[in-house]
């Protein structure tokens, strides 16, 4: 059978995009640089974002379909490239000398946010990164808290001619928060503009020097605080935090589409599960499921995002927080708990999730999915 560029449109016109329902032909998302070489046929397919999780599966199905009309007359394996058509602006830098700058988000409040938060930010130090956390919850700060430093004095250093925030350090990690700055017993009555200029000054006017990871400890929920930090930094990615009840899950559902809608479009590093079961302390090996199990897991796998690490839920991680010595902290020679191997797992699979994103091609570059 003679093979001929009209034939495969043909056939695409049997692929359809799950982000929309319309076939890849009419939805215009095939790209007019066909090349047919015998039974080798190649061609590109145009996405809007480098991030739509329909990638891969929407580029096997075309091929599947393919190779179901033709056959042996086809050679299509691994010749479907993938093309970016809106390329994702790229957005000033205030922080130039910082490598990576991942946000720790959750849908809802009471689900540990801050607390993972805190112990990766001490656990990425401890695997030898520098390390930044920004408490942008203007709101609710509690990193003073669990770090211990409710107490310490801001200072400001002259930089450049320009007034800098010195950043508290402790445990490894530089810190900052605007409970440093506000009465920690009085509750912060800004409105929203407040609040945002509040936050783009303790990124842009701190003096954060040169780091591998910063972080930011984001507010609950979906709020302007959220566009204030997309527009203002160029995230790398999140994280996004949940319990495994179903509650829990349908607002970490829900922080997961802002982050992928258009307006915001941050790539997602992954899903935590916290208090993924309870673990006794005279009984580490034993595990009970007290609010559900594997519902991060199965959330992961809907939306096609890595399950990053699942915590279990331990009184020590409660104490040591309240005491401002993170679960993370492991002294050398001691063996680490299995919460904070679990910490420490989560650490790495950010490094390795970074890493995967940062070793894309640059989008408005042909690149090849396998």
């Amino acid at each position: 059978m003679a093979l001929y560029p009209s034939l495969i449109h043909d056939i695409l016109r049997n692929v359809h995009y799950p982000g929309n329902g319309k076939n890849l032909v009419d939805a215009g998302m095939v790209e007019d640089d066909m090349r047919i070489d015998g039974k080798k046929v190649s061609f590109s397919l145009i996405f809007d974002k480098p991030t739509d999780p329909f990638i891969k599966s929407t580029v096997r199905s075309a091929e599947a379909t393919i190779r179901q009309a033709l056959g042996n007359e086809v050679e299509i394996d691994g010749n479907i490239a993938v093309k970016i058509r809106h390329p994702r602006p790229e957005r000033p830098n205030p922080l130039p000398q910082v490598k990576n700058i991942v946000g720790v988000s959750s849908g809802k409040g009471g689900v540990g946010k801050s607390t993972v938060a805190a112990n990766l930010a001490v656990s990425l130090a401890s695997l030898g990164y520098k390390v930044g956390l920004l408490d942008a919850d203007i709101f609710g700060p509690s990193i003073p808290k669990m770090f211990g430093v409710e107490d310490a004095p801001v200072y400001i250093n002259k930089v450049d001619g320009r007034d800098l925030i010195v950043p508290v350090e402790r445990y490894g990690v530089k810190l900052l928060s605007i409970g440093f700055l506000v009465d920690r017993d009085k509750p912060v009555l800004w409105r929203g503009g407040m609040a945002s200029n509040a936050l783009r000054q303790l990124i842009s006017d701190a003096d954060w020097g040169e780091l591998d990871y910063f972080l930011i400890d984001m507010p609950p929920g979906t709020s302007d605080i959220h566009l204030t930090l997309v527009q203002t930094l160029p995230i790398t990615g999140v994280v996004v935090v949940s319990t495994p009840q179903e509650v829990a899950l349908a607002d970490a559902r829900k922080g997961i589409a802002m982050f992928r809608t258009e307006q915001v479009d941050v790539p997602v590093l992954g899903i935590v599960e916290n208090m993924a079961w309870f673990t006794p302390a005279p009984h580490p090996d034993e595990k009970y499921y007290i609010f559900g199990e594997g519902g991060a897991e199965r959330l992961a796998a809907e939306l096609h995002t890595p399950l990053l690490a699942q915590i279990p839920l331990v009184a020590d991680i409660c104490t040591k927080s309240d005491g401002g010595t993170p679960v993370s902290l492991v002294g050398e020679g001691e063996a680490p708990y299995p919460e904070t191997a679990a910490f420490r797992r989560l650490a790495e699979n950010v490094v390795a999730a970074v890493d995967r994103r940062n070793i894309e091609l640059p989008p408005t570059q042909k690149v090849e999915v396998h």
